[in-house]
């Protein structure tokens, strides 16, 4: 298997993120309308990586930054590439950026039901601080507000130091 490259999005890239957007998504899925605005606020105070690998787009991520609080806004990752670490790879790349930009802490939300999601934000220092009901439209469901402290090292951090840089960039 070749290297995992990460790198900036681009208007480019749109089509392969509203591809994985649709298979992963369905109808919560993201516009095109919606990713051109979001690139239009880059680097001001937004961030966004595409992960490749052989050339093909398998996953994005996406941070806003303010102030001294960072969000996570998306990662995704194409479901045959799951268990091979792309997810942390990308959040690795969004902590260290919004470390680089002075945040200290770092907040998301998570559907209720995607508990591998959740295990990886666990993993990487997230803890849960409350639910947003009937936060994801149109389906309804519920959205776990979760927090993370930069000042504080984390599980991955210890077992994979070089991650923490957002490493292999």
């Amino acid at each position: 298997m070749s290297e995992l490259r990460l790198r900036l999005m681009t208007e480019d890239d749109l089509s392969g993120v509203l591809g994985l957007e649709d298979a992963l998504f369905a109808e919560e899925a993201w516009s095109r309308r919606m990713l051109i605005g979001e690139l239009e606020q880059q680097p001001e105070s937004r961030y966004y990586l595409v992960a490749e690998r052989d050339g093909a787009l398998i996953g994005y991520a996406g941070l806003l930054t303010a102030g001294e609080q960072a969000d996570v806004l998306t990662i995704a990752v194409a479901a045959a590439s799951w268990g091979h670490g792309i997810g942390s790879r990308l959040l690795a790349a969004l902590l260290a950026e919004a470390r680089r930009r002075g945040c200290r802490e770092v907040l998301l939300e998570v559907r209720a039901d995607n508990t591998r999601a959740q295990r990886l934000y666990k993993w990487w220092g997230f803890s849960e601080i409350g639910i947003r009901r009937g936060y994801y439209q149109p389906s309804g469901m519920d959205a776990i507000v979760m927090r993370r402290d930069l000042s504080v090292e984390s599980e991955a951090e210890q077992v994979e130091p070089g991650l923490a840089s957002g490493g292999g960039r």
